[in-house]
């Protein structure tokens, strides 16, 4: 144990060991944000009978985790890559570098659970463009500081927010064979099956 323990300290592994658990926080967060989505969904939306809704849920949080597993542990290593090349130094560029080609190799087949963590992705990489609400403090202005993130500025986020929905709307409505389908399904439970019931029990107990 003792020389676990010594290999685990040394600064000449860190960056390898960083790696590892960057493989093993990425396969839990996936776990984490997919298992209680997919048994939600399944449970709103899902058809057929409860082994399959269970062979769904599996499948999904399965894929969600190990692609989180498989990008952190290729992003990393890009960076580690690059980062002997230049002599130890980090450039601005080996962040985004790295992302694309892990990105590419990792989030490029178009499925359903990759869409939805590259529809993620987008929203916030537009969000960020926001102007910030204060100012990052100067003592964090230095390069690959781990600066604290600041919310957008109220007046800009109500624009944001009311052009979004807006947008989205009108996409439901007039095209919507363009928006992801697990929000079409979302829609479509709250704005069009609310317009139909038969009787007080579908009004208001039961959607259908």
């Amino acid at each position: 144990m003792e020389a676990l323990q010594q290999i685990l300290t040394t600064p000449a592994y860190h960056d390898y060991l960083a790696i590892l658990k960057g493989a093993r926080n990425g396969f839990v967060y996936g776990v984490k944000v997919r298992f209680p989505h997919a048994v939600v969904m399944s449970i709103l939306f899902g058809r057929g009978d409860w082994q399959s809704r269970l062979w769904h849920i599996y499948r999904a949080t399965k894929q969600h985790a190990l692609n989180l597993a498989k990008f952190v542990t290729l992003y990393k290593t890009f960076l580690l890559i690059q980062r002997k090349a230049n002599g130890g130094k980090e450039r601005s560029s080996d962040t985004f570098i790295a992302g694309l080609l892990g990105g590419y190799m990792v989030f490029s087949e178009r499925n359903a659970v990759n869409e939805q963590i590259v529809l993620y992705v987008v929203s916030r990489v537009v969000s960020s463009f926001l102007p910030r609400a204060g100012r990052r403090p100067s003592s964090d202005l230095s390069a690959g500081s781990a600066n604290k993130p600041l919310p957008p500025d109220s007046r800009y986020f109500t624009v944001f927010a009311a052009l979004s929905w807006g947008a989205v709307m009108w996409l439901f409505q007039h095209r919507g064979e363009t928006i992801q389908p697990g929000m079409f399904n979302s829609m479509t439970y709250l704005y069009r099956d609310s317009e139909t019931w038969n009787n007080l029990r579908t009004l208001l107990w039961h959607n259908t």
